[in-house]
């Protein structure tokens, strides 16, 4: 029997993005996505890899249920690529494209897994990219109407939505850093898409309570925990900075109607204002949940002169092969603060570890004791955190399959599930069985 039980509705699942494992990006009349474009600029993407094959889900998709099934997921997160349902971004719908979700969320469902649907996981449709992409205004609308077509299409079986997935990273690192598509570098177009973002998200939900569907509506947002280096008002201030960039800049606008004030006050008329109409939507559109996608921490230094007068520190302790430390107590505090500041449910959307690859034995086992250990170890933080009252609802281990790690390209590897990218065969590992058997118990 488990020593830590969890409550008998905990949703127990894993998650994936489209990109990173449906291969297929052009097929069945898909228009092209930054990240298809991205991918296939040389020098963008480790080795010049790109997601043309991935995981081959598009086509594999039935056998991954089922292998699904087999391992007791109660929830299965996925999403929806943009230009499969609309190749241009706007317009007429794609009807083959919607159909393979229509396909994917009714085999869930009669395996007894819920789907739970992000909308936007990166993948823009290039054509909108090439009418300024998410620092555009006009995105929002956009955004709004592909997501009141994926509505009517699978609102009436799809209980649990989201809207966008970690808006930090692929607005700051796609448009401020260029390190992501669509490859853009200037801060000021960073502040703009995520701009763009938090009115797409409020639009949107607008559309989902319009229809009157059952199930709700959320928003997941990439989290680190800010820990001060040193005990000192100067670091507690450097953190209360990173935290407002990194994990409340999408949040609190929705939430509490505008920007953290240290973001105001970095930024000032850089930073744009929202509109009479804009703060309506936001009121009604606030989201019935928050995910949180946390893999790490960041030790925080007053630093004048650094981006937000902060920088990293980057202490002795166990590290993953991405370079992130492991810091599992990081879980419970998020989890606690987005609990205490905006008072929603929560789920944990992804939470993983990237290692090299780990080969079959001859026994055909595939050994990942530290990705085993690393679960574990963050579990016991989420069931903490419930314990201590924090509303969590399920926990999504990142990921189902090793998959196309964005700019790492295949070289990573997340997945629970091994994939032999030359034969696509599918191998539970170790962390798979024992979080079946986890599932299976109730508690860890």
């Amino acid at each position: 029997m488990p020593v830590l039980r969890f409550p008998d509705d905990f949703l127990w699942g894993t998650a994936t993005a489209s990109y990173q494992i449906e291969g297929s990006p052009l097929a069945d009349g898909a228009g092209e996505s930054i990240w298809h474009r991205f991918a296939h600029t040389p020098g963008n993407i480790e080795r010049n890899e790109n997601g043309d094959v991935a995981c081959d889900h598009y086509r594999l998709y039935g056998d991954d249920v089922a292998l699904m099934r087999e391992l007791g997921l109660g929830a299965y997160r996925f999403s929806i690529a943009w230009p499969r349902v609309l190749p241009s971004g706007r317009g007429a719908v794609n009807e083959r494209g919607l159909d393979f979700y229509e396909r994917l969320v009714d085999r869930l469902l009669d395996a007894g897994i819920a789907p739970m649907a992000t909308l936007y996981h990166w993948d823009l449709p290039q054509a909108l990219e090439d009418e300024g992409g998410w620092p555009n205004p006009d995105l929002a609308d956009a955004f709004a109407d592909y997501a009141d077509a994926v509505f009517g299409r699978l609102g009436d079986r799809v209980k649990h939505w989201i809207s966008f997935n970690e808006p930090w990273v692929f607005t700051y690192l796609g448009y401020g850093l260029g390190l992501h598509a669509p490859g853009r570098s200037d801060f000021d177009d960073a502040l703009a898409a995520g701009h763009t973002v938090v009115r797409a998200h409020a639009a949107a939900a607008e559309r989902f309570r319009n229809r009157g569907l059952a199930g709700d509506l959320g928003l997941t947002v990439s989290v680190q925990a800010q820990v001060a280096a040193g005990d000192n008002d100067e670091d507690r201030a450097a953190c209360e900075r990173t935290a407002a960039f990194h994990n409340h800049w999408f949040t609190d606008p929705l939430f509490r109607g505008d920007y953290p004030a240290p973001l105001r006050e970095q930024y000032g008329d850089r930073l744009p204002e929202f509109d009479g109409e804009d703060r309506q939507r936001m009121a009604a559109g606030a989201p019935d949940f928050v995910g949180v996608n946390y893999y790490t921490r960041a030790r925080v230094r007053h630093a004048p002169g650094e981006f937000f007068d902060a920088a990293h520190e980057h202490p002795r302790g166990v590290y993953t092969a991405m370079g992130w430390e492991i810091y599992p107590a990081g879980l419970y505090a998020v989890l606690g603060d987005f609990a205490e500041r905006y008072r929603v449910p929560l789920y944990v959307t992804e939470n993983g570890a990237g290692f090299e690859d780990e080969t079959a034995d001859d026994n055909g086992v595939v050994d990942d004791p530290a990705r085993l250990r690393y679960l574990q170890s963050h579990l016991e933080m989420v069931h903490r955190a419930i314990s201590d009252g924090v509303d969590v609802r399920g926990y999504m281990a990142w990921s189902f399959l090793d998959n196309f790690e964005w700019a790492f390209g295949y070289s990573k590897r997340f997945g629970i599930v091994r994939c032999d990218y030359e034969s696509q065969r599918r191998t539970p590992k170790a962390s798979a069985l024992w979080y079946r058997d986890v599932i299976r118990e109730g508690g860890i």
